[in-house]
């Protein structure tokens, strides 16, 4: 007997990711494109990378077995959908996908819950309440300059702005390279953050003065604000070394993030998403500990849970609910 097919688009600003599964959770086609994002990229480059990805996975099957689509897509723009209702009746599927927001969609990635919270904190950071597998209410999302607080961007920045003050007050052009246990490294504004922060800007350049390593990094962080994004890693490093400065951040952005949950949670799981939350290390692990008593998952594959969000239209809620972590399980990597 032929086998009925479903698919799930996760189409963010960096990446897309199709997802085609077998009624019974078991995956049959996974891929990956470039940008999905309409909004951050324009309609064309987002059609063109979901049509990709779209046209891989389906490569050894027949559309004509797709019977439900969904599709996550973030910046979501009217115009595309009948462009992707052209893409799948292309590719010989009845029905184009239905389209679902990405943020209730990094939920059910998490949880197999109709109702609930999501707390995610990647590059940006948003929380939202989620009821009947759609979103409710929201809070923050406000993007880097205005908001995202305790999102990457936002650690980064913390981070860089007290680098950038420890050498502004006078932190001496050493401390960059001094190790953490050498006279002057630890302290209020010495220790691994300030060697971690200034060689990811610096590399091997010295100038001459403590304001002339602050001016150096300020320059090069307004020519390429995303820099700033990439040191989140880095606090969390020097937080695990023991820096103080670094800690103090982490304790903040934790308070930041779990304060914009609450302004949202009313009950069910709390699904942590985005890099920040389901990496193990400090940050991830002071919001545990803040939502202790809570019930929380972490987000799996956002691909996956758009699949299952098709399949659920199509199945009964209990076997829904059994063959949600097939759905959701991380691909293997090749």
């Amino acid at each position: 007997m032929t086998q009925s097919l479903v698919v799930g688009v996760d189409a963010g600003a960096t990446s897309t990711r199709v997802a085609v599964h077998a009624l019974d959770g078991t995956r049959v086609a996974y891929t990956r494109a470039g940008a999905g994002n309409p909004t951050a990229h324009g309609l064309a480059k987002a059609v063109a990378a979901i049509e990709e990805a779209l046209a891989a996975a389906l490569r050894p099957h027949d559309g004509g077995r797709v019977v439900g689509s969904v599709a996550g897509i973030a910046g979501r723009v009217t115009e595309m959908v009948p462009a992707l209702a052209k893409v799948w009746a292309d590719h010989g599927i009845a029905e184009g996908p239905r389209h679902i927001g990405d943020v209730p969609i990094a939920y059910v990635a998490g949880s197999a819950e109709p109702d609930g919270s999501l707390l995610l904190s990647g590059t940006g950071a948003v929380a939202a309440r989620i009821e009947g597998y759609e979103l409710g209410v929201i809070a923050d999302g406000l993007g880097w300059l205005l908001g995202d607080e305790g999102s990457g961007f936002w650690i980064g920045r913390a981070a860089a702005k007290a680098v950038v003050d420890a050498f502004d007050r006078g932190l001496p052009v050493t401390a960059i390279d001094a190790p953490s246990d050498a006279p002057g490294a630890r302290g209020p504004v010495g220790g691994p953050l300030v060697t971690l922060v200034a060689g990811h800007f610096l590399g091997d350049e010295r100038p001459a003065t403590p304001r002339g390593v602050a001016d150096r990094i300020v320059r090069l962080a307004q020519a390429d604000h995303m820099r700033l994004a990439a040191l989140s890693s880095l606090v969390s490093q020097a937080a695990a070394a023991g820096d103080s400065m670094a800690a103090g951040i982490v304790r903040e952005a934790a308070d930041r993030l779990v304060a914009t949950l609450r302004r949202v949670h009313v009950s069910g799981p709390v699904v942590l998403a985005g890099s920040v939350l389901t990496s193990e290390g400090p940050i991830r692990q002071a919001v545990m500990e803040l939502l202790d008593g809570e019930t929380v998952t972490t987000a799996r594959d956002a691909a996956g849970a758009a699949a299952w969000l098709a399949a659920r239209a199509l199945l009964p809620e209990a076997d829904a609910k059994a063959r949600h972590a097939a759905f959701t399980a991380p691909p293997v990597a090749t």
